[in-house]
């Protein structure tokens, strides 16, 4: 074998020096063009309650702000209205007739999902407070690290961090039981401890000690998961007592097709689905659930300062991203809680924000509908990443960049039986108009959003609207055609169907991109 010249070795020395200095040049220019993501979630907020969308009481400036700097989805909404099925559909980006999980219930995760996309990508993937409330099998859903609090559990991150600042509170679960709440109920009382020892201060804290830790050279995608407002509805005391003492809260909207079925009289302290609260029942539980989201939107004033600067420092665009898993009745129509096709349970704030590299135009507001799914496929997309095939959702990027999109003909969610068999349903809309299943007895709504926002007015009852009502059932008998629950038979919606929280549906390649079939 020869000896290479001194002269060609340099040569080859310098050229390959270059060549890995160009591959470190490369992956530097990738991890830097890749936006920080922050996703700040609370759970169980209605889409409403914001003041930028002239709430008549709440006062949510934080909020507001992104929502003038981003583009806010007023027609938003949870595919399933329950925590473990919502939010199994923001992990995976798949629809419930995708996934199979179609009711509260879960099933081991096996497609890829949204933080273990972006951790293969080089992404630092953080989860802050609420867990994603899925199967032990499923592991860490893709968070490389996750930091867990809650308002139910004893010895997680949160009470521990409780019991360690206020030795004599015995912690969190001894606080609600010395105020005689509940984690599902209506009654609310004043924060008796410090508000930095709040469950939403602690997760705010947490979260911006994450985004101070993470070396400026990695990308992060920090999920910050809040349990507010969610019960048990105990705010910190100023906001409660504005709350309390304010004299225009909303009367809860009762529609004139409720039915002749009694509720239930609301007790001091109860949980139930089917109740009727009015007066002060109302009035107490407004002032939790209202003083939980001000109180919120004040904490993480300063986690979004520190998120935009730390990514700003990095020469790093950044997204964020406001969302919920489903929202909360709070009275409306005499019902409390979650699992309802009704804009109160399944309508959802989502604004998505972005620094100006990005190019999104701020303070737009689009009407299309919108569904947790389209998250997952919306931020791959812009970190420059395939978006998986399999996914349901579709990206709103065009959308967000003022484009002319059209994201969907029609939005289709559901949930089966939970609290009771009448209370399952399907559910349509296209923005503008929402019709509504009940398979248990195949009672049908129909209700037109903007003319009728707080749904106090079934069309469906109405004979000029029957040409209407058709072209809408038609629509979900298309829809619900191959379901394996044998919604549809000879053409017609079949009623009594069996309607369990998992079906035998399993991730399809390609999907069922609603974008793409237009259904």
């Amino acid at each position: 074998m020869k000896t290479l010249p001194y002269v060609l070795i340099i040569a080859l020395t310098f050229l390959g020096n270059a060549t890995n200095a160009r591959a470190a040049d490369t992956d530097t220019n990738t991890k830097t063009s890749r936006p920080d993501i922050l996703i700040i979630m609370p759970d169980q907020m209605r889409g409403d309650c914001l003041s930028a969308l002239k709430h008549p009481v709440l006062r949510t400036p934080q909020l507001d702000g992104l929502a003038r700097q981003g583009v806010l989805f007023r027609r938003a909404y949870t595919p399933v209205p329950s925590c473990i099925p919502a939010r199994y559909a923001l992990l995976t980006g798949l629809s419930p007739s995708d996934s199979g999980v179609v009711g509260y219930g879960a099933k081991k995760i096996t497609t890829p999902t949204m933080p273990g996309t972006l951790a293969e990508a080089g992404y630092s993937t953080v989860l802050v407070g609420r867990n994603m409330h899925q199967l032990e099998s499923s592991g860490s859903c893709g968070y490389q690290k996750r930091i867990l609090g809650s308002t139910y559990l004893s010895n997680d991150a949160y009470d521990n961090f409780l019991r360690q600042a206020a030795p004599d509170s015995g912690g969190i679960r001894n606080i609600i039981g010395k105020l005689k709440i509940d984690c599902n109920g209506w009654r609310g009382e004043p924060w008796p401890l410090e508000r930095e020892l709040h469950p939403t201060a602690w997760v705010v804290s947490e979260s911006r000690k994450t985004v101070a830790d993470t070396p400026k050279d990695q990308p992060l995608f920090l999920t910050s998961s809040f349990y507010a407002p969610h019960p048990p509805l105990f705010p910190p005391k100023k906001e409660f007592d504005y709350y309390y003492n304010h004299k225009s809260l909303p009367k809860a909207a009762r529609g004139d097709w409720a039915g002749e079925i009694a509720p239930q009289v609301a007790k001091q302290r109860g949980a139930a689905h089917h109740v009727r609260l009015e007066g002060d029942v109302l009035r107490n539980a407004q002032a939790g659930y209202f003083g939980l989201i001000e109180n919120l939107d004040t904490e993480i004033g300063p986690l979004v300062r520190d998120f935009k600067a730390r990514s700003e420092s990095a020469g790093r665009p950044w997204v964020i991203v406001v969302t919920s898993d489903h929202g909360e009745m709070l009275g409306d129509h005499d019902l409390f809680r979650k699992c309802e096709p009704l804009e109160g349970s399944s309508n959802i704030p989502m604004i998505i924000v972005g620094s100006k590299e990005l190019g999104f135009k701020a303070g737009s507001r689009s009407h299309q509908p919108v569904c947790l799914e389209d998250i997952m496929p919306t931020l791959l997309t812009l970190a420059g990443l395939p978006v998986p095939p399999v996914l349901s959702g579709v990206s709103l990027v065009p959308s967000l960049r003022g484009e002319d999109q059209t994201i969907r003909e029609v939005l289709h969610f559901e949930h089966s039986t939970c609290y009771s068999k009448q209370q399952a349903f399907h559910a349509l809309t296209d923005g503008r108009f929402k019709y509504i299943w009940r398979p248990d007895d195949g009672l049908e709504l129909l209700f037109d959003l903007d003319a009728d926002p707080r749904e106090l007015h079934d069309l469906a009852r109405v004979p000029s609207q029957a040409a209407t009502l058709q072209k809408w059932r038609d629509r979900l008998i298309a829809r619900l055609a191959d379901r394996p629950e044998g919604f549809v038979q000879d053409g017609k919606l079949v009623s009594g169907r069996p309607y369990a929280r998992l079906n035998s549906c399993t991730p399809k390649l390609g999907g069922t991109n609603e974008h793409k079939n237009g259904s």
